[in-house]
């Protein structure tokens, strides 16, 4: 009898218990101090869901694995050491947090080698204010829905080939997930996205790398306030619709600030683009809207090909550009929208009703531009008589024009765009 008695008012403490832990209010979570070297695989087995684990400063060794919610955060001079193997950080559960820790030597035999790599069971996990070095893969979201990347300092390898670098921000079929405030230099691409949707990346700075934002088959997603400098190309939209690119800077980036590559239904508008062989490149890319951006001291302004048609050209600025557009083609089109073109620098006109708008069209190619895209030979002649007699009889017979842009709006005076980040 008196064995049942306590065994009885034991089971009633566990119920009780049990009972205090799933009230509101009451959780269990714990900080946990983790000293430097080889313990923190053995401080996250021990951990319970939502602990956080304060990681001392110096060396702790990775790989590790976190399988339920946790949060690592980090005294100042706390490094993670993935010591060449795999993923340093390997996250499968949701509603972790990794904070304010040094994270480096990932592995660099598999491609899926990274600082931190989100799993798809990874819901709602946050990256930040870390630093990332040396590692294959910076952080690779891989399906973790709803994942934020957060003012991390990304500082990707560059002792490999092109090929075998991987990016600083690798996002694949993660709808939700957020890359905002980081700075990103080295390795393949700053950010790349590969078949997801509703992403945000925002405010990102990004230099020395190949593109410095990359999209492909990714929809209904956000680019605004990053700022893309002396990189291969700078923001790079391939094969995917319903964007918005807002408020972005590219400055001497190689070969493109702006490219569009089977990109629809895109809104591009207030960004700025300088010194850059091509300003902007648009291949077989629909329906997007181009307002208020500024195009300067680039080779081409715009480079327009490949059967892109119902694009909307209006209160764009192209200054000093060596050629402002690139256009082959017979068809005839008219880059301006509701009675508003756009600002040409070498476009001499006049405005006698002070409206703001040109008195005349302006053309931004003429028959020999035709020929000089053909047959680039052919600019040792242009300064040549013969063709100054062809651009006059252009100028005196209209008709003569073999098809191209026209604005027959054009602005007098142009609009600075406003950046959302200070470059």
């Amino acid at each position: 009898m008196i064995w049942q008695r306590h065994k009885r008012s034991a089971v009633a403490a566990a119920i009780v218990a049990a009972c205090v832990f799933l009230l509101p209010g009451e959780g269990r979570a714990e900080t946990l101090a983790v000293p430097a070297g080889d313990g923190l695989r053995q401080a996250i087995a021990a951990s319970q869901p939502g602990d956080t684990l304060k990681l001392a400063a110096g060396v702790h060794q990775g790989p590790i694995r976190i399988d339920h919610a946790l949060t690592i955060e980090a005294e100042a001079g706390a490094v993670l050491d993935g010591q060449g193997r795999g993923r340093t950080i390997e996250v499968i559960a949701p509603n972790v947090v990794v904070r304010a820790l040094t994270i480096r030597n990932s592995g660099i035999d598999d491609p899926m080698d990274a600082a931190v790599f989100l799993e798809d069971g990874a819901t709602g996990a946050i990256v930040e204010d870390s630093r990332i070095e040396n590692s294959l893969v910076g952080v690779y979201v891989h399906g973790a829905a709803n994942a934020i990347v957060r003012n991390n300092r990304i500082v990707g390898r560059t002792d490999l080939r092109t090929n075998e670098l991987g990016n600083g921000v690798y996002v694949w079929n993660a709808p939700g997930a957020q890359v905002i405030g980081n700075y990103i230099t080295g390795g393949r691409d700053g950010i790349f996205t590969n078949a997801s949707r509703k992403n945000v990346f925002r405010g990102n700075r990004i230099e020395n790398v190949r593109f410095a934002v990359h999209y492909m088959y990714t929809n209904d997603s956000e680019v605004s306030g990053n700022v893309s400098r002396n990189n291969h190309d700078g923001y790079v939209i391939m094969y995917s619709s319903r964007l918005v690119v807002r408020s972005n800077l590219s400055e001497d980036d190689g070969d493109h600030g702006l490219l569009l590559n089977y990109a629809n239904d895109a809104e591009i508008e207030g960004n700025i683009v300088r010194r850059s062989d091509q300003c902007v490149f648009i291949y077989n890319a629909n329906k997007n809207l181009f307002a208020h951006n500024w195009f300067e001291d680039c080779a081409v302004g715009i480079h327009f090909t490949a059967g892109s048609e119902r694009n909307r050209m209006t209160g764009n600025a192209f200054v000093h550009n060596r050629s402002q557009v690139v256009y082959v083609g017979t068809r005839s089109l008219d880059w301006s929208a509701d009675g508003r073109g756009n600002y040409w620098s070498d476009n001499p006109a006049f405005d006698l009703n002070g409206d703001g708008i040109a008195d005349t069209a302006y053309r931004p190619n003429d028959i020999f531009d035709k020929v000089v895209w053909t047959y680039p030979t052919a600019k040792l002649l242009i300064n040549s008589p013969a063709v100054q007699v062809i651009r006059r009889a252009q100028a005196e017979f209209p008709a003569l024009h073999p098809g191209g842009v026209i604005d027959s709006a054009p602005l007098m005076a142009p609009v600075p765009p406003v950046l959302e980040v200070k470059p």
